[in-house]
């Protein structure tokens, strides 16, 4: 039957974190007791001010088609949050609204990318990016960094990774997986590089922007020369515990985000109506309403450090952001471990699932093979009991 599908969907990839998600919870349902670290999945309940924004909108009878790129009084709450929290100025017709940032950025890709165009991926990268590229028809050049650096692409790399066919460059900051966020420097040191280079395009998503324990976020389109090519994307998932209500959202040159209003037009049209009018309060509200959130992660980030630091073999960077761990366990490879010989970040993964009932997402998905990537979006209980277990069977 595989020969009766596209070449398309054949060549593409499974989601890493969602299909080890999905191992977890086929595993729970056998019975066994699997602590799942794979989904980068907050698990405080959404904000109470939230969850009336939606009844409200219930009770006013929100049930028709939405606008392809959303209310328009929601593109202006987008708009506010822009400018208060990253100093963009962003008008309504900038602005797309989608069914979650993962929306947003194959918008961008399909209306950005022609076939053989490259795609800078500083790796780590989020796991769907290169697929995402692929799916429309370009080609993901991948420029490796390691834990000495940070997990940080420098503007030598860069410069060296750039060819006539270059056409974008994505990233995200802080960074899924790795945790890391680049300051100012080191953004005014890509955008050097850039501004030498006027035909290529960044996507810089800002999805964990305020899961952030350096003490401020800087956008790269806030950099001189970068605003007319860069499309920032975000959204409501991770730092509002919105994930299920499918919200995300780009600023971007007005030429581009009619493209992308144009390209969602064929394929979902507008996002959910009730899910935007919740999306309105959350981002109206201070920063300073779901601190309690970013405190937690902060103080989990600290606990998970201290406990891997006690194993032999994890190498580990401190990440100022998001809410994932991603150490360097290269030193087990060629070693065996209960039978079981490690050659692999894939196969040490696999082995903590199986001996340590304890999920977690091989660096392979992710650009790195030397690392896995760890959530501590989980509970303090939870965190302690699962590095437990690894340090047990290791």
């Amino acid at each position: 039957m595989k020969n009766h599908l596209s070449n398309r969907i054949n060549s593409m990839a499974t989601s890493a974190t969602l299909a080890m998600a999905a191992k977890a919870r086929e595993l729970k349902s056998e019975g066994k007791d699997i602590i799942g670290l794979s989904l980068g999945e907050p698990d405080f309940n959404i904000p109470d001010f939230i969850k009336e924004a939606a009844k409200q909108a219930v009770d006013d009878n929100y049930s028709s088609y939405s606008p392809v790129d959303g209310y328009a009084d929601l593109k202006q709450a987008i708009a506010n949050k822009f400018k208060r929290d990253n100093g963009l100025t962003y008008g309504l017709n900038q602005i797309v609204v989608s069914t979650g940032a993962k929306q947003s950025l194959a918008n961008i890709a399909m209306v950005m990318l022609n076939q053989g165009d490259e795609v800078i991926l500083p790796a780590p990268y989020w796991v769907s990016y290169s697929d995402i590229v692929k799916l429309a028809e370009g080609v993901p050049v991948e420029v490796a960094t390691s834990i000495e650096t940070d997990f940080k692409m420098t503007p030598e790399q860069l410069e060296k990774a750039i060819t006539p066919k270059t056409k974008m460059i994505w990233f995200s900051s802080p960074c899924n997986p790795s945790g890391s966020v680049y300051n100012q420097e080191e953004l005014e040191g890509l955008a050097k590089v850039l501004r030498n280079h006027p035909n290529v395009f960044v996507v810089s998503d800002e999805i964990y922007e305020h899961i952030n324990f350096r003490g401020g976020h800087v956008s790269i389109a806030n950099i001189e020369g970068m605003y007319e090519r860069t499309i920032t994307v975000n959204g409501v998932s991770k730092a509002f515990a919105m994930t299920g209500w499918r919200i995300g959202y780009i600023g971007a040159p007005e030429w581009i985000a009619k493209a992308c209003t144009k390209f969602q037009g064929q394929i979902t049209s507008g996002a959910n109506a009730i899910a935007q009018r919740a999306t309105i309060a959350a981002l109206e509200a201070p920063v300073s309403s779901i601190k309690y959130m970013i405190d937690e992660f902060h103080k989990r980030r600290d606990l998970v450090l201290a406990l891997l630091g006690e194993i032999e073999g994890f190498n580990l960077n401190v990440p100022e952001g998001a809410f994932y761990v991603f150490p360097d366990i290269s030193g087990f490879f060629g070693k065996t471990l209960k039978g079981s010989v490690i050659n692999s970040a894939s196969d040490f993964s696999l082995y903590l699932l199986e001996h340590a009932n304890v999920a977690t997402v091989t660096g392979e998905a992710f650009g790195n093979p030397n690392c896995i990537r760890i959530s501590y979006a989980a509970s303090e209980k939870e965190l302690r009991e699962a590095i437990a277990r690894i340090k047990a069977v290791l």
